[in-house]
């Protein structure tokens, strides 16, 4: 089977391919699918480049769902498109806003499955979280998503769909005839939901190309941040293939704590973790990694604990966010005090490191970090116990 071939008969399977009427979506596609997909489709090939460039500016620079839209696009191959593809997202079943703004997104996907989504909004920036799993294998106690068994990865127009779905309800999109305003609602993408992005590398790698488009969306590639508990072996590929910003769940100064807190290190330890992030392609004072660190009480917020943290990352230009535990019913883990907290920040800061205390963002619509959990698993379980 030629690469063509084989990038054809991709396209055409699920879930790429719709259950009605087997049409192929087009949300997702790379350049280069987007392109294999208009040529299997009848496409002239003198033509390609230029309709590829103006489907995907209609897409994801206007916005635009309906071929009839495509204006600059000839009746006749709209209506080719129209017979082959459709332009669709994931759909939004519950939208909740919290008292600070904060917005909590549940989208449904195929086959029925369901994922969270929140948009952050602050003075400075906007920032959209989203998923890349449903559900998530990691485990970490910590974490309320971890408690969801995962499902299976988001393929690449699911988290593209995520991006546009939350531009749909900003009201984001450009429009014709108007200047573009200055200040983007949404500034910033992190992969910090549902899942472990590195889990899912090849469907993740292709969404972000997709969203950094220059003719599209638009997010500049520092404007994305890749959190992860530490897969190894995809830590450098995220630099060469993705070239966002990283960010590391790490949450405990030595191995006996991290085993407990995040499973994966038992695999991959905190010395075999930080030698990978040494060797960070790219790492420099202006693209530091950021180290996550959750505080809890008693576990891993003392001042020895700061002094180690504050060792391990020695001759890796990094910063500290300390994020104060959201708690969540049945968490077994209470937040540091608020001193505890500022004296564990100050020892930081005090070596060089940026230490910022994160600000629990949308906790009254459960939506601030670690505590997204679909609500269809939280029905299903409410169900299992009433035997129902």
């Amino acid at each position: 089977m030629t690469a063509t071939a084989a990038i054809t008969q991709d396209l055409l399977t699920i879930p790429r391919k719709l259950p009605q009427g087997g049409l192929v979506n087009l949300v997702g596609l790379t350049r280069d699918q987007m392109r294999d997909a208009f040529l299997a489709a009848g496409t002239p090939e003198k033509q390609i480049k230029m309709r590829v460039g103006q489907v995907w500016q209609w897409v994801y620079y206007w916005g635009i769902r309906d071929f009839e839209q495509m204006t600059n696009l000839a009746r006749d191959y709209r209506q080719l498109l129209a017979q082959h593809f459709v332009i669709e997202l994931p759909r939004v079943v519950t939208r909740q806003v919290s008292a600070d703004g904060t917005r909590k997104y549940l989208v449904r996907i195929a086959g029925g499955h369901e994922v969270e989504v929140v948009y952050i909004p602050e003075t400075d920036r906007g920032t959209l979280c989203i998923s890349s799993q449903v559900g998530c294998t990691l485990t970490c106690s910590f974490c309320h998503t971890g408690t969801q068994k995962l499902v299976r990865n988001l393929t690449a127009g699911e988290i593209v769909g995520q991006v546009m779905l939350a531009r749909d309800d900003l009201d984001e999109w450009p429009v014709k005839g108007q200047p573009r305003p200055e200040t983007r609602l949404i500034s910033n993408v992190v992969l910090m939901g549902m899942g472990e992005p590195l889990y899912n590398f090849d469907n993740v790698r292709d969404a972000m190309r997709v969203v950094m488009d220059d003719e599209g969306i638009a997010l500049g590639r520092r404007r994305i941040t890749l959190s992860t508990s530490g897969v190894v072996p995809e830590i450098a590929r995220t630099a060469t293939e993705i070239g966002c910003l990283l960010a590391v769940s790490f949450h405990a100064t030595t191995d006996e704590v991290r085993d407990q807190l995040v499973p994966i290190n038992k695999k991959w330890n905190i010395a075999t973790l930080l030698d990978a992030l040494r060797a960070y392609p790219g790492l420099s004072n202006s693209e530091r990694i950021t180290f996550e660190y959750v505080m809890l009480d008693g576990v891993n917020d003392t001042k020895e604990d700061a002094h180690r943290l504050v060792e391990l990352l020695r001759g890796i230009p990094a910063k500290v966010n300390l994020i104060p535990f959201n708690e969540w019913p049945g968490a077994p883990y209470k937040r540091s005090s608020g001193n505890r907290i500022h004296a564990f920040a100050d020892i930081i800061h005090n070596a060089g490191y940026a230490s910022p205390i994160r600000t629990p963002r949308g906790e009254d619509i459960m939506a601030a970090c670690g505590q997204l959990k679909s609500a269809t698993e939280k029905q299903r379980k409410s169900a299992q116990k009433a035997g129902v």
